[in-house]
């Protein structure tokens, strides 16, 4: 089975000018093998010592204590992203 054709971004010159960098890396690995991909690793890609205190910060509110688990703050955005139509 194969995963549906992804649409392409709304911004091609940021996926079209991405610099060296571990999310570019990740997009062609994704790309190479036919599957989705979060479309947000693009910017990561283009810009990517600007968006590094992003993905930081990301993983500080995923992983951080607080009332909701990890788990189940990790269901909430899988959750989302469905409700969403985007891959999680």
């Amino acid at each position: 089975m194969t995963e549906p054709k992804m649409d392409p971004m709304f911004l091609p010159d940021v996926e079209n000018h991405a610099q060296p960098s571990p999310y570019l890396d990740s997009v062609r690995m994704m790309q190479a093998a036919g599957k989705e991909y979060p479309q947000i690793w693009h910017m990561f890609a283009f810009k990517p010592e600007a968006t590094n205190h992003l993905a930081r910060f990301t993983q500080e509110m995923m992983r951080e204590p607080g009332p909701l688990s990890p788990g189940t703050r990790e269901l909430i955005a899988a959750f989302t992203s469905a409700r969403n139509h985007c891959p999680f």
